[in-house]
């Protein structure tokens, strides 16, 4: 059964959720933008990105747009859809280089979970895409 309007508890805990993610990616764009020399002094050696600050501003624009995106309800499904496109691009880094599992490499589903879990709390139109179905199935 999917609601036309979420309550009360779950558009709490969504927002909570997407706001949690949005803070994240908006501080980790913002960082790349606003000063690319931390973010270049900050990012690990070897994970085949050119350290420069022209890569540092096309990654922070890749990231901001499809951010705002998310934060406007009308477009927040495409704006998941291409942070997702992101984050596949960074786990993928992650494990072309053997980082770490947990902390590194799944940081990105992570994210993933939460910016989808997040959206499907405090959005009809993806609660009726992908249903959670309870009990027992026919």
């Amino acid at each position: 059964m999917t609601d036309a309007v979420p309550a009360k508890n779950q558009l709490i805990a969504g927002r909570i959720l997407s706001g949690l993610v949005i803070l994240f990616l908006l501080f980790d764009a913002g960082l790349k933008l606003a000063s690319p020399e931390t973010a270049i002094k900050y990012t690990p050696p070897g994970l085949g990105w050119p350290l420069d600050v022209g890569t540092m501003y096309m990654l922070g624009i890749l990231l901001l747009i499809p951010t705002l995106l998310y934060i406007w309800p009308r477009t927040a499904i495409l704006g998941a859809i291409l942070i997702t496109g992101y984050l596949g691009g960074a786990i993928a880094t992650h494990v072309r280089i053997g980082s770490p599992l947990f902390s590194h490499t799944l940081f990105g589903v992570y994210l993933g979970v939460m910016l989808w879990g997040g959206l499907w709390l405090r959005d009809p139109r993806v609660r009726a895409l992908i249903p959670l179905r309870t009990g027992a199935s026919a």
